[in-house]
């Protein structure tokens, strides 16, 4: 993926953003009239109104369970941008709001992040599908009402962050958080199809639950040719003759409960009634549009082929909901040289899903296939766990596993073979990272294609990993770090609810795999590398309580989402630190001039004041702590705020008697002040300031 700028083209950005949301609107309006009696409100959430602080954020999480046929967004927030001030902002502080479909958004990963939004000239928004496999970010527009439908996004968890800032330096730790803030407000609904044979973005479409029947088939013909010892799942429209006119669709659903090697789509006995002169129906196209989790149409979809010339295949599908539309075509056209008074053609839809016996996959199902345990770690945070295959091939209680006893021992056809591990990501655990090492006293001899839902292969994957120098790098959510010839190492960031599978390429290789000791580790962490060891992990709640997430919190001189990016270097840190500390020195003017009047308790004041601003600067920087960080904190914002008021006090004309009242009332005031958010703007001054006045 090209990088881009955030502020690459950001005219088109936010007119194509305002495109966006007038097409929802209006689109919504005519769902509602035409489908107000038919659906039914699963959930509505209403958020408060919330302040988002410089370079904070905040998510949200919205379940859409099968059934839904709309979500409805209202969001209302304190931010007033427009073209010329949006390019004036710097990325740093620009408000942004990011979409994402399975798990959370997180754009400091990759510019791609920030891209052109394509704009809509229809109300299909077929813009949404880039959500199935990233995110999108935006400007938090002042005001924003979007409707997205059934046929637009998947059934699945829908997230949105909202972010106060982007960039590296989000995560960076900062002495005094300057910046403005923004407020938002939200409401959010999901309505869904009162009926469940009746779907669609109005919830008039019928929908007909396949009936399916498991078989086994050993015969090695029909669509599982070659295939043994496997499981076939039948599925039927009821075993009942479907008639479509032209132009006319019928959809259909089922449910893939377990991992599957294909699934097959063929339309039986394809004949015209009444029945033409030649009684010839190939000329009619059968139309076949499968999409996983949301509706298809003849502009949306996943798959699709003309089921009267071949049978769609569908190699390693999803597990989870899937629709197909079966939609005929040409049926008026001249057929035998005269015009052809067809009006309907009829068909038998069936289904066919291969599953392997358990423990086996791959071609011929002879592959090893193994169910990864979690185990969860001791003491940890939720959903911190490891995963370790089944069976007796592994005896170890550590966390990782020795490669080698797993593999597939056999070669079919000359190819490489392969072996799978399939794991499970809890609900609520989408803001954790999969961490996947291989570690090898030789050259590693695999390849590693990992996939959400279904198998991966050569040509399907999510993601992948060949060398150092081939994998996933450009990808959003991939993080390498320190592989070698001997060694892979990646992060799969904040990673999606559901089923994964990890599948190993075992290359062929003359000196064999008896010799090779491979060590395989699989987990599922908080933040990755530990935050490069330049930081701390956090955990945090989205505002809805349901997911748990994590993220850096970064040092003075490091930021990124893992801390990996030095935004200081050491001897710039060592200036930096030796100036800030080195400049508290400028207390020695005040307190000399005040011990020159006489002036005893400011000359107090002045010295501890410069003296508590060099430990806790000196603290604040890493170089060494005399106190704890709030103690120091608290002490250098007190002194400064009293000997800012102090000296207006002496300067002053009243009585000793007036100016000892004031100063105790200033001392309970000022350290009031310093022990609550004296770093906002009403309070925020410099700390070196008080000691700049004589």
């Amino acid at each position: 993926m090209a990088e881009n700028s955030i502020l690459c083209s950001v005219s088109s950005l936010i007119l194509s953003l305002f495109t966006l949301f007038s097409c929802l609107c209006g689109h919504g309006n005519s769902i509602e009239q035409l489908a107000g009696y038919n659906t039914f409100t699963i959930s509505s959430f209403k958020y408060p109104e919330t302040q988002i602080r410089p370079f904070d954020m905040r998510y949200i999480r919205v379940d859409l369970p099968p059934w839904f046929s709309s979500m409805s967004i209202a969001l209302k927030s304190s931010v007033n941008l427009d073209i010329k001030s949006v390019e004036k902002v710097p990325k740093s502080a620009l408000p942004m709001i990011c979409f994402r479909e399975g798990s959370l958004p997180l754009p400091d990963v990759s510019n791609t992040s920030f891209g052109e939004l394509v704009a809509l000239s229809n109300s299909s928004f077929e813009g949404t599908q880039v959500l199935q496999n990233s995110e999108q970010c935006y400007p938090v527009p002042r005001n924003m009402t979007m409707k997205l439908t059934n046929e637009q996004i998947s059934a699945r968890v829908f997230y949105f962050g909202l972010f106060n800032g982007v960039g590296p330096t989000r995560t960076q730790s900062k002495m005094i958080v300057r910046g403005p803030s923004y407020s938002f407000a939200a409401n959010i609904s999901v309505e869904g199809c009162i009926t469940s044979s009746m779907q669609g973005q109005y919830c008039n479409q019928t929908v007909e639950l396949l009936s399916c029947g498991l078989s086994r088939n050993n015969s090695g013909n029909g669509s599982a040719s070659g295939f043994f010892n496997q499981s076939m799942l039948s599925c039927r429209n009821n075993f009942v003759t479907s008639c479509l006119g032209d132009e006319e669709m019928k959809i259909y659903t089922l449910e893939i409960l377990r991992v599957a090697e294909f699934l097959t789509v063929s339309a039986e006995n394809v004949r015209l009634r009444p029945v033409n002169n030649s009684g010839n129906s190939s000329g009619i196209d059968l139309m076949c549009f499968a999409r996983y989790g949301a509706m298809p149409s003849a502009t949306l979809h996943d798959f699709s082929g003309n089921l009267n010339k071949s049978p769609l295949v569908i190699n390693s599908p999803k597990v989870g909901q899937w629709y197909i539309s079966i939609l005929a075509l040409n049926l008026s056209k001249e057929t035998g040289g005269s015009q052809s008074n067809v009006s309907k053609v009829c068909y038998s839809l069936e289904l066919q899903e291969l599953e392997c016996p358990p423990g086996k996959a791959g071609p011929n199902c002879l592959s090893e296939r193994y169910m990864l345990q979690t185990v969860l770690r001791k003491d940890s945070t939720p959903f911190e766990s490891y995963f370790l295959p089944y069976g007796e091939k592994v005896m170890s209680d550590a966390a990782n596993f020795l490669l080698e006893p797993l593999l597939s021992n056999y070669s079919f056809g000359g190819l490489n073979t392969w072996t799978y591990f399939i794991l499970d990501i809890p609900h609520g655990a989408a803001g954790g990272n999969l961490h996947i090492r291989l570690t090898s006293d030789r050259k590693l001899n695999y390849e590693i294609y990992v996939r959400n839902g279904g198998l991966p292969s050569l040509v399907n994957w999510d993601y992948y990993y060949v060398n150092k120098t081939s994998n996933s790098h450009g990808s959003m959510f991939f993080a390498l770090y320190s592989s070698s010839e001997e060694k892979a190492d990646f992060y799969i960031l904040y990673v999606r609810e559901g089923t994964w599978t990890i599948a190993l390429r075992n290359l062929n290789s003359t000196d064999g795999t008896s010799n090779r000791q491979t060590t395989m580790s699989v987990s599922l962490e908080r933040c990755p590398k530990r935050c490069s060891y330049h930081g701390d992990c956090k955990s945090a709640l989205d505002a809805s309580g349901l997911t748990s997430y994590s993220f850096c919190a970064c040092d003075r001189t490091h930021g990124g989402f893992d801390c990996s990016i030095e935004i200081v270097s050491r001897q710039g840190h060592i200036w930096q630190s030796i100036a800030l500390i080195a400049s508290n020195a400028a207390a020695v003017l005040p307190a000399f001039w005040a011990l020159r009047q006489k002036a005893f308790a400011e000359w107090v004041i002045y010295t501890s004041s410069g003296i508590s601003s060099g430990l806790y600067h000196a603290c604040d920087v890493g170089t060494w702590c005399a106190l704890s960080f709030g103690v120091l904190q608290f002490f250098d914002f007190w002194l400064s705020f009293l000997a800012v008021v102090s000296t207006f006090v002496y300067l002053t004309t009243i009585g000793e008697v007036y100016k000892r009242a004031i100063h105790t009332v200033v001392a309970i005031l000022t350290s009031l002040m310093a022990i609550t958010k004296a770093t906002r703007w009403l309070t925020g001054l410099s700390c070196a300031g008080p000691r700049m006045l004589f």
